[in-house]
């Protein structure tokens, strides 16, 4: 299989769409590239496809482009939720977070990630999917604009648009004004223009804001636009056609969509708000969220998402901004930027930073690319080795695989350290040739590197960059700064240590922040054609940002110090109450953890045939979302409490835990058999509790409110009991239903 990039005249096709507006026929290009055995990658505006003949039966491949048209405010740039869809043929290599179909316990159809989505824990320099920022809360809204317009209401917004395109376009060609294209969707573009500067003078006097070329303007219109808005154009242009109408369309018909599209019945059965709420309302029952009870997913950091800092995020000053728009039309974000990377530098000790990165991932491809650009600029082009600890989060080697660098693993000791010895030798064998070293402070084992300072003394000395990774700033912000230890560049995770909402899986921001000698390297401008971009606007997810920014305003530097004490407080605590039933598997020399700490549960595999999942699956009946199952060290969970849990959320976890372990014993002695007990069973579902046939050895009582019915006020009751993984991972799901669902 080969892969080209098809050119004419010298310029690469675009997709349907091109940028310009122009809509094309692709049928023949994808037939040229299927004929000598190449993949076409097709990028698309997913509103046209309802009126647009779909890439899809054109020949593509691959089609790519964002939801953003589906309800996604602009937000200076982000967040934004892209899409990949392939030919079935390619399912299995696509990157990312893959849902796959599969079954419970009792035969019922349920959901999982597929096996895909961790690969990069699992093929770690080998794996593709961290080149993916997941944008789950952005897709959910775009899905949810979809299901609320249903196809007709959509293609009735995308006919309303394309005719507003085609009575400007014929406006304008009435008053002699050159057209680029006859063919298009939502944008027309105006060349050869005399009075380019004038129009776009009475354009700002109107506050509307054209797209400016060398000698053309572009106009494009959306859902937004109304009769008021199009004759403002008009009077810009100095036409005098408001009445002027045109209903034809004004592409050719064949490339016209006569194929029905969002056939599944949620996209045509909720017509009214109450409807469309009721249904919402249920979808979110169905998960166990932050409001309802402690998240300790380790290395995620699940923080409280207070309401102020979420209120600025709807304002339209924050989130109608276009990322190009003028930089005197912005200069209140541009403040607010200001302030937050100075904030982000004081914090973290750093010179520059910048928060083009949309997720930790991105701001770990940032950082490298940083450093590559930086041994390129000594003319140091052999520096090309990125040294990696083995407790490393996943992303940290494809990244660097990803940035054009070799991974060489080192080694860690019983403590969960780097092992200097190890990375002596690595040093001592590659020297000249090190460009890196990633490590994670503190380490990804839940402890304070011992010897960091050595460690980046040791990099140093052959000339490489330590990398520290910033996934778990929060047991070091108001504490240490990573500089101080001899670190050049890091990344943080705004939605960890800096209180952005996780959203299922993102929204996220990655910011990369360096040493003063690498802040020359930060990512350019996406539009400069600079090496180093990393995002197609400068400041990435923009409209979050004032989410961080209002956590840190009413924290304060008091605020922010004592959330850093009382996060390391509370996983001590944890790890206190927990380690005579779930030995901690990495402590410090003075016998403490930092922000996290790593309970082994492999033991209890030979005598109970217990494992972390089974642990995992019964903390669900006891009202509690799993810790971070298997990373980095297969067979355990990973728990972070984080500063937003109270005492009694700390304790009511712990005597969950210390709960199960007694039920793990009561195994172990024979009261129940290994197969068939409360934690191979779990979670027990509604379905469990109203089955009349209830023929399992403990009651229902041990199974649904192990705590007592005294504090079941707030019971969490999953959709669906044990899922079979494997049959998640081999059936993807698929977006047509099953014909039942039509009867």
């Amino acid at each position: 299989m080969k892969t080209l990039r098809y050119r004419n005249n010298n310029d690469v096709k675009p997709g349907i769409l091109d940028k310009d507006g122009n809509i094309r026929d692709i049928s023949k290009d994808t037939s040229l590239l299927n004929e000598h055995n190449c993949v076409s990658v097709v990028s698309t505006d997913l509103l046209s496809l309802t009126l647009i003949k779909p890439p899809g039966e054109l020949g593509a491949d691959i089609v790519i482009g964002t939801t953003q048209r589906f309800g996604v405010p602009l937000g200076f740039g982000g967040p934004h939720a892209a899409f990949l869809s392939t030919k079935s043929e390619y399912q299995r290599l696509m990157p990312g977070r893959i849902v796959g179909t599969s079954i419970d316990r009792d035969g019922n159809v349920s959901y999982r990630l597929a096996l895909q989505t961790r690969e990069q824990h699992i093929r770690r320099d080998k794996a593709t999917s961290n080149i993916c920022t997941a944008q789950v809360l952005l897709a959910v809204i775009a899905s949810f604009y979809a299901i609320w317009h249903g196809p007709k209401g959509l293609k009735n917004i995308a006919s309303k648009v394309h005719l507003f395109a085609c009575r400007f376009n014929n406006a304008l060609r009435k008053y002699n004004y050159e057209v680029k294209h006859s063919n298009f969707f939502d944008t027309v573009v105006v060349t050869n223009l005399k009075n380019r500067d004038e129009i776009i003078k009475r354009s700002l006097k109107e506050k509307i804001n054209l797209r400016i070329f060398d000698n053309e303007l572009g106009i494009s219109f959306d859902e937004t636009c109304d009769e008021k808005i199009f004759n403002k154009l008009l009077n810009i242009f100095k036409i005098d056609e408001k009445n002027q109408t045109d209903t034809n369309f004004s592409f050719p018909f064949n490339l016209r969509r006569n194929t029905s599209f969002l056939e599944h019945p949620t996209f045509n059965k909720y017509k009214s708000e109450t409807e469309m709420l009721r249904y919402i309302r249920t979808l979110s029952d169905k998960d166990l969220a932050l409001d309802r009870c402690m998240i300790p997913l380790g290395s995620c950091t699940m923080k409280l998402n207070a309401t102020t800092e979420m209120i600025p995020i709807t304002w339209p000053e924050f989130s109608n901004i276009h990322p190009y728009a003028p930089l005197n039309q912005v200069s209140g974000y541009l403040e607010l930027i200001s302030d937050l990377e100075r904030i982000i530098c004081e914090c973290t000790g750093y010179s520059g930073v910048s928060f083009q990165p949309n997720a930790g991932s991105q701001g770990e491809f940032a950082g490298l690319l940083a450093i590559s650009n930086y041994h390129k600029s000594l003319w140091k082009k052999d520096k090309n080795i990125c040294l990696i600890p083995s407790s490393a989060h996943g992303t940290n080697p494809a990244s660097a695989v990803m940035a054009g660098m070799k991974v060489v693993m080192i080694k860690c000791d019983e403590f969960g350290n780097v092992d200097i010895k190890d990375l002596q030798e690595k040093v001592n064998e590659f020297g000249k040739n090190i460009s890196t070293l990633m490590v994670t402070y503190p380490s990804t084992h839940g402890v304070f590197e011992e010897d960091i300072v050595q460690i980046c003394e040791i990099i140093h000395s052959v000339e490489g960059q330590v990398y520290v990774d910033g996934a778990n700033l929060n047991a070091l912000v108001g504490h240490c700064s990573l500089p101080e230890f001899g670190a050049d560049v890091s990344h943080l995770n705004l939605h960890k240590t800096f209180c952005i909402p996780h959203g299922g899986g993102g929204p996220g921001v990655g910011p990369v922040a360096v040493a003063e000698h690498l802040i020359p390297f930060l990512p350019s401008d996406p539009h400069c054609n600079k090496t180093g971009a990393v995002s197609a606007t400068n400041y990435g997810s923009a409209s979050i940002l004032p989410i961080s920014y209002a956590y840190i305003m009413m924290m304060g530097t008091k605020g922010l110090t004592n959330a850093t004490s009382i996060a390391i407080l509370s996983a001590n605590y944890i790890a206190s109450k927990l380690d005579p039933h779930f030995p901690v598997l990495y402590k410090g020399k003075n016998n403490k953890v930092a922000h996290e700490c790593i309970i082994d549960l492999r033991h209890f595999k030979e005598k109970t045939n217990i494992n972390n999942e089974d642990v995992a699956k019964r903390l669900i009946d006891y009202g509690f979302h799993s810790p971070t199952m298997s990373f980095p060290v297969p067979g355990t969970l990973m728990i972070e409490p984080t500063e937003s849990e109270s005492l009694f959320e700390l304790d009511r976890f712990c005597s969950a835990m210390i709960s199960i372990a007694g039920e793990i014993k009561n195994i172990e002695l024979g009261k129940w058999s290994k197969e068939n007990n409360p934690l191979k069973n779990a979670p027990h579902t509604h379905l469990d509790l109203i089955n009349e046939n209830w023929d399992f050895p403990y009651s229902k009582k041990e199974a649904f409110f192990p705590f007592g019915l005294k504090v079941s006020y707030n019971k969490y009751w999953p959709p669906v009991s044990r899922i079979d993984n494997a049959h998640g991972d081999r059936n993807l799901i698929c977006v047509c239903p099953p014909i039942e669902n039509y009867a």
